[in-house]
């Protein structure tokens, strides 16, 4: 990692979202409720771009790649079938004094509580994380029902449907966006480790011969995805190879990122074999065989799965852009100030431009203009305070290009384009603006 990389701290971090409409916790007004997070205005257009980028470069953009939109709520018996009422758990301890609570695996000392310090731990006992819930009038054990714990599962009971409707042929690929909930025992770092969170995942049914052809390619491609589309420093990246497989898994690895509090993961790419067809079948009494119309030949395809987390993608953009940088100031006696700013990629910036008159007698064109380039970008309008406050506002929220409307607009039709990390600015006519910014955004 470059030696000049100074991570922001998390409690600045929090407080800009909170500050700027990005990310604050749900129900705040009545205490809030740990593990749940609530995205404001910036933050939601930041979230959905994102969303948007990952669907295309997925789903779009390939032919064999297709996309479902399932429930929340799945019939028990593939939770059954996929092992997670029965594993999906994790250890937790108690400390007897203060009465925290902690996952087993957190712990440096499991005999001493890292909150009060004097507090002797329970015995280790296992806590399922999946959250349970009742379908009908009745709750009961015979009407419980369960949250999703992962998008993925539904895609494998939906796979035959599928493919049939589509009409795809090994190899091809299943993509979804999604919530998921996990009853996680302590969440932490801000939205990182949740209790309801989005998933993106695709899951590519292939040969068996094939597959770790596949997992190569999907490794590179996801890698790319945040370096070239996300344009994250490989060097906070990092990719590390799983040491210990799940009982099903032939090979998987993390895509970590290094946030303020460590690394942390942000995508998952796994061969799953064929494990979870099978288990399917078993449960469903379905057959979940591929058919070769040109060979005759049944097998249960293999699995390879991209799983990432549009929440930890959307922290580690913002922990990543967040920076502190010395401005100059036009305030009498003062020659600079510190001016936090968001440099987040111009594809996903929730506000991709902004248009400022530099006074509100020039608010008829410079709506005009807002109008036309609305149309084609993300764009804010903003006439009040200073311009130099409207800039700051903007820096705040990662907007990229500010556009000042002045007086000699009215003579030479030209702007002003003030650039977001350069903080350097140039004159574009008002017919070329649009086109301008779509060529400096989208390439």
């Amino acid at each position: 990692m470059s030696e000049d990389y100074n991570p922001v701290s998390m409690d600045k971090l929090v407080s800009l979202c909170k500050r700027r409409g990005l990310i604050f916790q749900s129900s705040e007004i009545y205490g809030g409720i740990n593990g749940f997070w609530d995205y404001g205005p910036y933050g939601v257009a930041l979230r959905r771009a994102v969303e948007q980028l990952w669907w295309r470069h997925m789903v779009e953009d390939r032919e064999n790649v297709e996309g479902l939109d399932s429930t929340i709520i799945c019939h028990p018996r593939v939770w059954e079938a996929s092992g997670h009422l029965e594993q999906f758990s994790d250890a937790m301890v108690d400390c007897r004094q203060c009465k925290k609570r902690y996952r087993l695996d957190q712990l440096d000392n499991p005999d001493l509580c890292p909150d009060c310090g004097a507090g002797e731990m329970t015995a280790p006992r296992e806590f399922n994380l999946m959250m349970k819930t009742f379908v009908g009038p009745v709750f009961d054990e015979d009407h419980a029902a369960y949250l999703r714990a992962e998008t993925c599962q539904p895609i494998f009971v939906n796979y035959e449907l599928v493919r049939n409707a589509s009409r795809q042929k090994l190899p091809f690929g299943i993509a979804q966006i999604g919530k998921a909930f996990r009853n996680e025992i302590n969440p932490r770092f801000f939205t990182f480790r949740s209790r309801e969170f989005v998933q993106m995942e695709m899951e590519f049914f292939c040969r068996d011969d094939e597959a770790m052809q596949w997992y190569d390619y999907w490794r590179e491609q996801r890698w790319r995805f945040y370096t070239e589309l996300l344009g994250v420093p490989a060097d906070r990246l990092r990719i590390q190879d799983h040491e210990n497989l799940a009982h099903y898994a032939r090979a998987a690895l993390d895509i970590e990122f290094a946030f303020p509090f460590g690394w942390g993961e942000i995508e998952g790419v796994h061969h799953r074999g064929t494990w979870d067809l099978t288990r399917h079948e078993e449960y469903s009494g379905r057959d979940m065989r591929y058919l070769d119309q040109e060979s005759g030949e049944r097998f249960h395809p293999t699995v390879v799965e991209t799983s990432c987390g549009l929440d930890r993608i959307c922290l580690m953009l913002l922990a990543n852009g967040y920076a502190e940088d010395l401005a100059e100031t036009k305030k009498a006696g003062k020659q600079e100030d510190v001016r936090v700013v968001l440099r987040l990629p111009p594809r996903v910036a929730p506000v991709q431009a902004a248009v400022l008159p530099l006074s509100r007698k020039l608010a008829v064109p410079a709506r005009a203009l807002f109008d036309q380039i609305r149309r084609r970008l993300r764009v804010e309008y903003d006439e009040t305070g200073s311009i130099g406050k409207r800039y700051r506002r903007q820096d705040e929220i990662g907007t990229p290009y500010c556009i000042t409307y002045d007086f000699d607009s009215e003579n030479d039709h030209s702007v002003t384009i003030r650039h977001r990390d350069r903080m350097s600015q140039e004159r574009v006519a008002v017919s070329r603006v649009a086109a301008w910014l779509e060529e400096k955004i989208t390439g």
